[in-house]
């Protein structure tokens, strides 16, 4: 919808080679009308005036028995929007045929005469043409009048373009909506829907089946509640919603004439994408997509539960509104947070009195607006009247943000509030509350009034302290190696603890070897005692590969991001030639550690397995998605992930990480740094690298989690790596067979091998077939959320073609395919 949901960090997209059929002719046409009684046949096309879409017939790649009639952007022949027999292929006979007969009705006819497809045109006439226009939209109008009676537009399939309508008439109960393709290869109706609910403010939702899985929030003028990103994209697209008696619906257009040409597709495990596409590199990208995040999945903290990404305890993301509490202590306990939560205190209404009152949510994505009653005529102070005179009224928001003072019109919910998250730049939401609630937040305020003035003394204390302490350890400005540190990391803030040189080397004893944790290609690591913290501490070696950028980038990068999966970055060093950096000390070291040494990897069983696997996910949706900065890592690998006490997850080394502006896909370089086995086919070869690069890297890790096996294992024999080996089972119905043999006991079978499913989507060749981390991250915590079916991995493709099975072969293919890189531990 309105972009279903703007990401910041934008993915490429890469066109698959033809990824449909088309036959052309000799006899193929150029027009753009079909003219009274006139046909096309199979093989023969109508194209719009202007060139831009094309309508003919297609076959999908690898099925070439069946025939659709379709419509597709002619500079992109695989980009198929609609499609007319969706339900009734034609057979491969080359006789299919569109007619438009004398009564204006356009028919799809099978060679033996039977229609696949009719336009059930109600109003016949006569002189009635079909035209292809410049807009994508196939109408059938009258001639004389110029009355259209009926326009392809009204029917879409699993695509939304500029000028289409998403929505219905509530008059006479039509409705446009979207259906997802059952497969990439399948152009009938899939499970997925993408429609415009009207039953209180209009709000995009998609469905799966008969389960609601995620919807944008309520309209409020000016984008979609749960979207606010929506207007910075004013520049190239116009988004409305229409709301009249014969139409509620949303629709976008182009803002200029020289704005991208763009569609929305729902894709066939329900996601829904913006697509721009790029004529300079043929390519289309994609610029949004919905959902986006765990957060974004319809109700996943239930009733009067609120969900936010950034809470930083262990793995919950789920709490409840203020005066409410679980419904279900022990199911939250087990992060189960649907059963919602209920009031701590019920409401007063009823008893003769109004002394309930309204506690304010702020920047929340607004709840289902489904249980609502909406008042367009009243302030915001009457819609708080109107609510507390209701007993069954829980909440209430502006209708409509746009203006000064806060909104206009109301929306008021009944007896409950669902789905409702925190998110930038959402929307104020007033809660219900009895009055003694206010009572205990007002003790709370009697408190503070004491609190604050002892508070801000101690912290007087410690400002000075703090001052004494910077001139003795050299943390201020002025003062010892700080000078240096300017030279190296020029004037960024960041808020970040500068150590001294004496003091590490206290802390470490001299750099003992028995304070040594280990060592890599980019120095050694101590452990040590820094301000009565036990720290880890990062010595770089003066021939690292970390330079004095590298240094910078890890330390100007980390500083920034805040999250349970990412390593903590606590201080740094700059003394001469010496580099160094003081992380959180993390007791159970690498995953490589454990991962790949035979006596370790059983205290590894599947259920921290499946923590870790999970816990990366989300370390890396934060760092594409959810971080003020779109960062890319570009050197993720086992040994760079990290273990707490509790065995969750870390990703660390942000040496090679790149930042991404809000505006860009991918980017290129000449020197490719990672380490062989992780890096994506396109980054090793190309040093293109984007999100997708991350992805790619993502599922190697989860593969070998999931065997205990390296990437570039010496147990492969027949196979030149883990991904060939496991595609190889999973393509012959075996991939339970990869699963590490210390699991037996463990492990859920259906877990594994959907984790594998997932892994192998990750590690497609193209970037476009990868998924983003924010739908790995829903297909990992939501086992009802579909897969789609994943293609061979290019470095099995180049080993099969070139090596033609044989283990020595393998070796020297794999060896062919190496790049140079300069690599880490």
């Amino acid at each position: 919808m309105a972009a279903g949901t703007m990401n910041f960090s934008y993915l490429p997209v890469l066109i698959f080679p033809m990824l449909l059929c088309v036959r052309s002719s000799a006899a193929g046409t150029t027009s753009d009308t079909l003219n009274n009684g006139g046909n096309i046949t199979d093989g023969e096309t109508l194209v719009s005036a202007g060139g831009f879409f094309t309508l003919g017939f297609f076959s999908p790649t690898g099925v070439p028995a069946k025939r659709y009639l379709g419509i597709w952007f002619t500079a992109s022949p695989d980009a198929v929007y609609w499609v007319a027999n969706r339900d009734t292929a034609l057979s491969n006979d080359t006789s299919g045929s569109l007619v438009i007969g004398s009564t204006g009705i356009l028919r799809l006819l099978d060679g033996s005469g039977q229609a696949a497809w009719s336009s059930n045109t109600t109003s016949p006439a006569p002189d009635a043409v079909a035209q292809l226009l410049d807009t994508g939209n196939l109408v059938v109008r009258e001639q004389s009048s110029g009355s259209i009676l009926w326009q392809s537009f009204d029917h879409p399939s699993n695509t939304l373009l500029a000028g289409m309508r998403l929505g219905k008439n509530p008059q006479t109960g039509a409705e446009w909506s979207l259906t997802s393709w059952r497969a990439p290869d399948d152009p009938s109706p899939g499970d997925c829907r993408r429609v415009m609910d009207t039953k209180g403010l209009p709000e995009g939702v998609s469905w799966q089946g008969n389960v609601k899985v995620y919807r944008t929030g309520p309209w409020n003028g000016l984008w979609f509640s749960g979207i606010p990103e929506m207007p910075s994209y004013s520049d190239l697209f116009s988004n409305q919603v229409v709301v009249r008696p014969d139409e509620i619906a949303y629709i976008f257009n182009a803002a200029t004439a020289e704005a991208p040409t763009s569609r929305f597709v729902l894709n066939e495990v329900g996601v829904l994408q913006r697509l721009a596409w790029d004529p300079a590199s043929g390519v289309w990208n994609t610029l949004t997509q919905a959902p986006r995040d765990v957060c974004d999945g319809y109700a996943m903290c239930g009733a009067f539960g609120i969900c936010n990404l950034n809470m930083m305890s262990s793995t919950l993301i789920c709490s409840c509104i203020l005066g409410f509490s679980p419904v279900s202590p022990t199911e939250w306990s087990m992060r189960e947070s649907r059963g919602g939560c209920r009031r701590n205190v019920p409401l007063e209404c009823g008893n003769g009195t109004t002394t309930d009152g309204f506690m304010v949510l702020r920047g929340v994505k607004l709840p289902d607006t489904d249980n609502t009653t909406v008042d367009m005529s009243s302030t915001l102070d009457e819609c708080r009247a109107r609510c507390l005179a209701n007993c069954s009224c829980v909440a209430y928001a502006p209708a409509d943000i746009r203006g000064d003072g806060g909104g206009s019109g109301c929306v008021m919910w009944k007896d409950g509030i669902v789905d409702v998250r925190y998110i930038e730049n959402g929307q104020d939401l007033y809660v219900r509350l009895a009055k003694s609630e206010f009572s205990a937040e007002r003790d709370r305020r009697d408190v503070a009034k004491v609190v604050v003035p002892v508070t801000a003394a101690s912290l007087l204390v410690l400002t000075v302290t703090a001052v004494w302490k910077c001139k003795l350890r050299g943390l201020c400005r002025n003062g010892g190696d700080q000078s240096a540190s300017n030279n190296e990391l020029g004037e960024e803030d960041l808020e970040l603890p500068f150590i001294s040189f004496r003091e590490i080397v206290s802390a470490t004893n001299n750099f003992s070897e028995d304070c040594m944790l280990g060592r890599g290609g980019f120095g050694k690591v101590y452990m040590g005692m820094v301000d009565n913290e036990q720290v880890a501490i990062k010595r770089l070696g003066k021939g690292s590969r970390q330079g004095a950028e590298e240094f910078r980038n890890e330390v100007v990068l980390i500083a920034k991001l805040q999250h349970r999966n990412l390593v903590r970055l606590l201080g740094f060093c700059i003394h001469g030639d010496e580099k160094l950096l003081i992380y959180e000390y993390l007791p159970n070291k690498c995953l490589d550690s454990f991962l790949f040494d035979s006596s370790s990897k059983r205290l590894l069983d599947w259920v921290t397995r499946f923590k870790i696997i999970k816990g990366i996910s989300r370390g890396l949706l934060y760092l594409h998605q959810d971080s003020r900065l779109t960062i890319i890592h570009r050197d993720l690998k086992s040994s760079n992930i990290l273990l707490d006490s509790d065995m969750s997850p870390k990703i660390s080394d942000f040496g090679m990480a790149r930042l991404f502006s809000e505006n860009q896909q991918e980017a290129k370089t000449s020197r490719v740094v990672g380490t062989y086995g992780y890096m994506s086919p396109e980054y090793a070869m190309d040093g293109t690298f984007s999100v997708k690069s991350d992805t790619y890297s993502f599922g190697v890790i989860l593969l070998e989690i999931i065997s205990g096996l390296k990437i570039t294992s010496t147990q492969f024999t027949s196979f030149p790596n883990l991904l060939a080996y496991a595609w190889s089972l999973w393509n012959d119905d075996k991939a339970i067979d990869l699963v590490d043999s210390s699991l037996v006991e463990s492990c859920s079978p259906t877990e594994a091998s959907r984790c594998i499913h997932i892994g192998l989507l990750c590690v497609q060749d193209n970037p476009n077939s990868r998924p983003p981390m924010s739908s790995v991250v829903s297909m990992l915590e939501n086992e009802t959320t579909p897969l789609s079916v994943p293609k061979q991995p290019l470095y099995f493709s180049q080993w099969y073609l070139e090596a033609q099975g044989t283990g020595e072969n393998a070796n020297k293919s794999t060896n062919k395919m190496s790049v140079t890189v300069l690599e880490g531990r």
